[in-house]
């Protein structure tokens, strides 16, 4: 039976926002569906968020959800350094960042994979479609090698996956998912929004208008043909106790860093999402058999986020008065005689 109303006594209604204007179908209407669910059944107070995009179809997502909550629209490809800014100053905010294959993969690559090895406390949301939707449907830099488009003619490039991408520099929550799987996608959208760090979730997206085609893997014709999931995933809230023994075929707990959980449906090919090797292994094999992975690929909560680093203090910096973070005047002055 669903619940009327979640832990902090909120509706799903106050997790919605204004009405989509983007195509009827979109895949990323859907994952917007899917953010708005999560974050009611994981009781997020909306005050305590804040939405951030870049440029594109994609970025306009955050507008569908959340409508309590603070939000910020970027230069096309810098939301990441801006949603460092955010979460510096004020590290109790909970950041849910939706972004694209171009605003990620093209102008905003270096940007992605710096706040990866920063590891900065957010959800970062790649609604994937293979295209640049808002100008007409050219490819983008995930688009599939051969691919043909009415309007862009053949694509002789190789895609980018960004999943691979991440895990190169060592994140710590990287997933893949389909938009048309909205069990899966809100289960990982709620392990996601429990990871203490950068939780990267690459969702393909179809895009009705110029990208739907049998032949894309960024289609819905495709993606429920070859979707091939690596186990089925669940998320069990840290207030629900359970016990899980680990074997081969049997279910795999992955502690999460506030006590929450994901229960994982091991696969007899005992996958391990904690073995960065083989993620990137199970990548690359298929990429070769042209199967689209989805699921959980590679998790570790072991590493510092960036305000552990640079040991932020407890209080929140954009809540300290002035005095506490401006230097005095003769603290100012011993600073430029220790660099004459």
């Amino acid at each position: 039976m669903a619940l009327k109303e979640n832990l902090i006594g909120l509706e799903r209604n106050d997790y919605k926002g204004g009405t989509s204007t983007l195509c009827q179908g979109c895949g990323h209407d859907s994952i917007t569906s899917g953010i708005i669910m999560a974050a009611f059944e994981m009781s997020l107070p909306p005050e305590r968020v804040i939405k951030m995009s870049g440029i594109g179809c994609s970025s306009k997502s955050p507008a569908y959800f959340m409508n309590r909550s603070h939000g910020f629209n970027s230069v096309h490809g810098r939301m990441p350094s801006v949603t460092t800014g955010a979460t510096v100053a004020n590290h109790s905010l909970q950041a849910i960042a939706v972004s694209g294959d171009g605003d990620t993969g093209s102008i905003g690559l270096g940007q992605f994979k710096h706040i990866v090895r920063r590891n900065v406390r957010m959800v970062y949301i790649i609604e994937n479609n293979g295209v640049y939707g808002l100008t007409k449907g050219q490819f983008s830099a995930t688009a599939d090698k051969g691919q043909n488009l009415k309007y862009a003619g053949r694509n002789e490039m190789f895609p980018i996956d960004l999943c691979f991408e991440a895990l190169i520099v060592n994140c710590g929550f990287v997933a893949r998912s389909f938009a048309g799987d909205a069990k899966q996608v809100r289960a990982l959208l709620k392990a996601a929004m429990s990871y203490n760090g950068t939780a990267v979730l690459d969702i393909i997206s179809p895009c009705v208008t110029f990208n739907n085609h049998p032949e894309s893997t960024k289609s819905y014709p495709y993606g429920k043909e070859n979707e091939s999931p690596i186990h089925d995933i669940h998320f069990v809230p840290s207030f629900e106790e359970i016990t899980v023994e680990y074997d081969p075929g049997q279910d795999f707990e992955v502690k999460m860093h506030d006590g929450s959980t994901i229960i994982l449906q091991k696969l007899d090919e005992s996958y391990d999402p904690t073995d960065r090797l083989a993620a990137m292994r199970l990548l690359e094999g298929t990429h070769r058999s042209q199967k689209l992975l989805t699921g959980l690929i590679y998790f570790d909560e072991s590493r510092q986020t960036l305000n552990q680093l640079l040991d932020v203090p407890e209080t929140p910096l954009s809540f300290l008065p002035e005095e506490a973070l401006v230097p005095s005047r003769a603290r100012f002055d011993t600073m430029i005689e220790e660099l004459m």
